[in-house]
């Protein structure tokens, strides 16, 4: 039987509570007619993973699977350079059996393991279920370009197609590459997503059908906190940046090093501008995204990564410890998830650092302004006890150290369950207000 890769595209739709929802009706037919022009083209399976698995295994080539949550238009511009525009892409798109899927319904979640919050995720997969690697990355809710690019990807999936070449007599440096089983093992299995099937309704609302990939994250997440368990960090500061640690990489290659942050652990033990990552506990590496794997099996009591660097004509290895709570230094503010910690820890309140509170050098005062406060529901708790926007928030349960959003969430996680009241200390129009707010489920 010939070797089968699987490359599957995540491409997850973001939609903030801040954010007008589409029409059902435009969702519906957003939807339906993608349905009729994939298949209208012929270049992409719809929808069927059977046949694509088949038609693979039949003629020795690779299944490219693009999940295609509907409608973003984040990712349209994605979908559109890949698919449409950029002709190396194409050509190595050209070598795939390509099928295209709409929704994480039914997702064999102990395969596809990755950020929930990406918006563009790549995995190249044997149908044996080993791992070759990753791509995409991202560190803000709508820029892309620096922590992915067209080059990076065709670099990610040539290097893909190299692991596959050598395969099986790879298989042991592969197997960091794949997860441990989840809590269950498809989307619709959380108890917070089992109105959902197992598959996209077209009989129905098949616009409401679907599970939108950041759904997954937080229905992870309901998991424990439903349960009035702490949500583990693993979850809470999921897939660390790698600049988090020190390492800001060229999005044009697998893994280069473009610049080092200043007085960070990579810096410490030795990394230099230009080194490529090749290896990170023995996982080939491939992308970014790989990185980010590699870091998100480091638990957040800490641990260590051994990687090797190539640098220049040499071969070098570097040893890196990460101590506990490490994962705290990557900000998740930009995270669709986070709005899930915001109606639990701040009653729907989005809070935003003003400049004092920004330096963190612990000598200015805490201060975060008030963009948003919900208005119904769980996200309107802060409103219904007087907070308005443009408040500034100066002290939170007792505390005035936080100076990131992310400190008030952890503090929360750390400390309370939902049912406890936290005080909150504001100033508006130069008077301190003090209110209080309960941390929900």
């Amino acid at each position: 039987m010939p070797k089968v890769v699987v490359v599957m595209i995540a491409l997850a739709l973001v939609s903030l509570p801040a954010v007008t929802a589409v029409a059902k009706e435009d969702r519906e037919t957003i939807v339906r007619n993608d349905r009729e022009r994939v298949l209208a083209a012929g270049y992409w399976i719809y929808n069927d993973m059977d046949a694509a698995v088949q038609q693979a295994r039949q003629t020795g080539r690779p299944i490219l699977v693009v999940l295609r949550c509907l409608p973003c238009e984040e990712c349209v511009k994605l979908d559109d350079d890949l698919v449409e525009s950029d002709p190396e892409i194409k050509a190595l798109l050209d070598q795939f059996v390509r099928v295209r899927i709409v929704g994480t319904n039914g997702l064999d979640l102990n395969v596809f393991q990755y950020d929930t919050d990406q918006s563009f995720a790549v995995f190249m997969i044997n149908a044996d279920k080993t791992v070759y690697g990753r791509f995409g990355t991202r560190s803000h809710r709508t820029e892309w370009l620096g922590d992915v690019s067209l080059e990076g990807m065709a670099a990610a999936l040539r290097e893909g197609l190299r692991l596959h070449d050598a395969y099986p007599a790879n298989r042991d440096a592969l197997a960091g590459k794949s997860g441990q089983p989840l809590e269950f093992e498809s989307p619709e299995k959380y108890p917070t997503l089992r109105k959902h099937p197992d598959r996209l309704d077209y009989e129905g609302e098949v616009a409401n059908s679907c599970i939108h990939c950041h759904q997954i994250g937080e229905a992870r997440r309901d998991f424990y906190w439903q349960s009035d368990r702490p949500i583990p960090e693993e979850l809470l500061h999921p897939f660390p940046h790698p600049k988090s640690i020190g390492l800001i990489l060229d999005p044009r290659y697998p893994a280069r090093i473009k610049q080092l942050v200043d007085d960070s652990v990579a810096k410490s033990v030795g990394f230099q501008v230009g080194d490529d990552v090749t290896a990170m506990n023995g996982q080939p590496i491939v992308s970014m995204a790989d990185v980010q794997w590699a870091l998100n099996q480091v638990p957040g009591d800490g641990g260590s990564i051994d990687f090797q660097v190539r640098r220049g004509e040499r071969e070098i290895e570097l040893s890196l410890a990460l101590p506990k709570a490490w994962r705290r230094w990557d900000d998740p503010a930009w995270r669709i998830s986070s709005w899930m910690m915001r109606r639990i820890a701040g009653g729907g309140m989005r809070l935003i650092p003003e400049d004092d509170a920004a330096t963190s050098d612990g000598t200015k005062p805490m201060a975060f302004r008030v963009a948003n406060a919900g208005k119904h529901g769980a996200h309107g708790a802060a409103h219904r006890a007087g907070v308005k926007v443009g408040d500034i928030l100066i002290e939170y349960d007792g505390r005035n150290d936080f100076r990131r959003e992310a400190d008030i969430f952890n503090h929360v996680n750390d400390n309370h369950r939902p049912g406890d009241r936290v005080t909150l200390k504001l100033v508006r129009n130069g008077r301190t207000i003090t209110t209080e707010i309960p941390i929900q489920k």
